[in-house]
């Protein structure tokens, strides 16, 4: 290696090591990092868990439904983004409403189930029509919004990648799920349900990190339409 290699490579390396920072920086902000995870697990923990120590539905379903409004105060009071935590008290509440009408405790977890699925399929679809959802999802965080689908080839496919993880994961999340809703006792189901809510999610959020990570850096439309902006403003300054 000569002395002219190695700035190139470090270069290369500082590029690289940017490119992961803003890739891991974009996924936190859009699937809510380590408090988003959070707060997605803990109503329903807590749902199961004062179900298996007194079996009280009504109980189980306000309990779980009164920390998700918590968890959206906490978040109202520190003026932090409530989008993830106000998902999760539409999902609770959603789950409440079901159990209550059946007055079956599974059906708390139904809604959320039927939605994963949902989700799975929209992964899948949004692929194979050319439009993988995870680019439509980050497009915006990335500030490339919809750049990537006719500018950027190599980063297309990684979102098609990425989108081909999400949905076959969250299919076989409901393929052990599903079953267990009609087989398992309430208690059972509920712990599965808990414990396959965060390493699926991660795995997920690993591989769309790996397969971006390695992609082409994204375009910054916004940054070009200010560009753009300024060019047509100096271009009137400059006419007489």
């Amino acid at each position: 290696m000569t002395s002219l290699d190695k700035p190139t490579d470090q270069g290369s390396a500082d590029q690289e090591a940017d490119s992961r920072a803003v890739t891991e920086a974009a996924l936190f902000e859009a699937f809510g990092g380590v408090r988003g995870m959070v707060e997605t697990v803990v109503p329903g923990l807590l749902f199961v868990t004062i179900f298996t120590i007194n079996k009280d539905l009504h109980m189980s379903a306000i309990a779980a439904l009164a920390v998700s409004l918590v968890l959206v105060v906490v978040r109202l009071v520190m003026k932090d983004t409530v989008k993830h935590a106000f998902s999760g008290v539409f999902g609770v509440a959603f789950g409440v409403v079901f159990a209550m009408m059946t007055g079956n405790a599974k059906d708390f977890y139904l809604p959320g189930m039927l939605y994963t699925l949902g989700l799975a399929v929209a992964y899948i679809v949004t692929t194979l029509a050319g439009v993988p959802l995870i680019g439509l999802i980050l497009g915006p965080v990335f500030k490339e919004n919809l750049s990537w689908r006719t500018r950027n080839p190599g980063r297309k496919k990684a979102y098609a990648k990425a989108s081909w993880a999400w949905g076959l994961i969250l299919l076989a999340k409901c393929a052990i799920l599903f079953p267990l809703y009609w087989w398992a006792d309430t208690t059972q189901f509920g712990w599965v349900l808990v414990t396959l809510k965060i390493p699926p999610f991660l795995l997920a959020v690993y591989l769309t990190w790996v397969f971006l990570a390695k992609a082409p850096p994204p375009i910054d439309v916004f940054a070009e339409m200010e560009a753009a902006e300024k060019e047509e403003e100096a271009r009137k300054a400059a006419r007489p």
